[in-house]
């Protein structure tokens, strides 16, 4: 996987994972302004059968399933980064987003990434092209 198809995928699931996050937070928002939930104190006893509460409950599970999809995006891309720096001859990119993946620092490994990682990808091509040249 090429770093461009790995800075498109993730930078897709950011923006899906952020928009889902925004349209859950406003169904919320709407639901406890509108009265749909029941309140007891601070917490929620009942939920208001009404059409508004349907329409809210649809809202709330397509903003769920963006931010399942965006983290399921950034997931795919962090695996696709790790593939493509593993082909590199030095292994410090590839361990650094391995080991800052594992203890869940894998945003900021990938967005360094994105910035100033190097493309696995045209080493490879590179080498095989200076292979079939030299035979």
């Amino acid at each position: 996987m090429s770093k461009a198809t790995v800075t498109r995928l993730f930078i897709g699931s950011v923006l899906a994972a952020g928009a889902g996050t925004i349209v859950a937070i406003l169904t919320v928002w709407t639901a406890i302004a509108n009265d749909v939930f029941v309140m007891n104190g601070a917490d929620i006893a009942a939920i208001q059968g009404s059409l508004l509460a349907w329409v809210l409950l649809g809202f709330g599970i397509v903003g769920g399933l963006a931010v399942a999809g965006g983290l399921i995006g950034g997931l795919v891309s962090w695996i696709g980064a790790l593939l493509n720096t593993s082909q590199l001859e030095s292994k410090t990119w590839f361990l650094a987003l391995l080991l800052l993946g594992i203890f869940n620092f894998g945003f900021f490994a990938m967005i360094a990434y994105l910035i100033v990682g190097p493309d696995g990808t045209t080493s490879v091509a590179r080498s095989s092209a200076q292979v079939s040249a030299g035979a």
